[in-house]
């Protein structure tokens, strides 16, 4: 079964209308855009493949101006329903009950588990699809400009697999399994996911449809050791939410929002990063799980840091207050 029935499958199959990549749309615009360039080219007599130009106005019009909203749809889509999934789970207590009442749900963990399994499918399936329609681009028009897209993409955030909350997804789902195999409960998690080490560095993998794999990098660049209290920058990239601080030449106390819009990510220099920060509460449980003496380790560290930048902080302030 061809990618494009086999995908317009899957999205008619869901229960819920959700935002897709429009495969019949954008494939019938790069055959048009063929038929018209290939018309013009015998009303001139002129003899040549049935490619258009690198940079074609009929495609560019149209064809990446509707993949834009598509991937921007997809990928708010995902964020918002992973968002209050990973919420609901995490939350505790009378907290817990108050968001299922808020958001009028109904079901039971099972549910829950199903449907963060199917955002984890619907996220890799629209990847596939995204990086499919860009393939048969450059295909068509002999170019690179389906690659320079995804670039270009990936620097709005509307890359799905850049999403900090298919990296927490993968965790949750991790998360359930090994609470399952402990506990000896029956409840069917997702099983594309995993934590693997590679020379003592941790890897997030996922498999994706179509034979491709993702690997989530877990070392902070900053201390080049097992991200601690892991946050993902608007970037995508993954630090220690300490050495994010450091980075953002923020204290701990003022937090990662109190960056200046100036400073950029040390990985990939884009700047106005840290507002939107995201905390990855699963991640976080998932290594702390894994790696527990290291994350003793770390904890005893980072708890003396904190006080000491705790005291520094309030000593300033009470200087600043009585004008010392």
């Amino acid at each position: 079964m061809k990618f494009c029935k086999k995908y317009q499958e899957y999205m008619q199959g869901q229960e819920k209308k959700l935002p897709g990549v429009g495969f019949k749309k954008l494939k019938k615009i790069l055959k048009n855009c063929r038929r018209e360039f290939q018309s013009k080219n015998d009303v001139h007599g002129v003899l040549h493949n049935q490619t258009c130009p690198q940079h074609c106005p009929v495609c560019d019009g149209t064809f990446f101006p509707s993949l834009l909203k598509e991937m921007s749809d997809i990928v708010g889509c995902f964020n918002e329903r992973a968002q209050k999934l990973l919420e609901l789970h995490l939350a505790s207590g009378f907290r817990k009950y108050f968001i299922w009442f808020k958001g009028k749900l109904q079901g039971s963990h099972v549910a829950l588990i199903q449907e963060g399994k199917d955002l984890v499918n619907y996220a890799l399936i629209n990847a596939v699809a995204i990086r499919k329609i860009l393939k048969k681009y450059d295909k068509v028009h002999f170019s690179k400009q389906g690659q320079a897209f995804k670039s270009q993409a990936q620097s709005m955030h509307i890359e799905i697999l850049q999403s900090p909350w298919l990296c927490e997804l993968m965790a949750f789902h991790i998360n359930l399994r090994e609470t399952k195999v402990k506990s000896g409960m029956t409840l069917a998690s997702f099983e594309g996911c995993y934590l693997t080490f590679n020379d003592g560095k941790p890897f997030l993998s996922c498999e994706l449809f179509d034979s491709v794999k993702l690997d989530i990098d877990l070392t902070c660049s900053i201390c080049l050791d097992t991200v601690f209290d892991p946050v993902s920058l608007t970037c995508g990239h993954i630090f220690c939410y300490m050495c994010a601080c450091s980075a953002a030449s923020v204290s701990i106390v003022n937090g990662l929002k109190a960056a200046e819009p100036k400073k950029k990510c040390p990985l990939c220099r884009e700047a106005g990063v840290y507002e939107g920060f995201v905390h990855l509460d699963e991640l976080s449980i998932l290594l702390r799980r894994s790696c527990s003496e290291y994350w003793e380790q770390r904890l005893q560290m980072e708890r003396a840091e904190r006080v000491r930048q705790a005291k520094e902080h309030w000593e300033s302030q009470c200087r600043a207050f009585v004008g010392v």
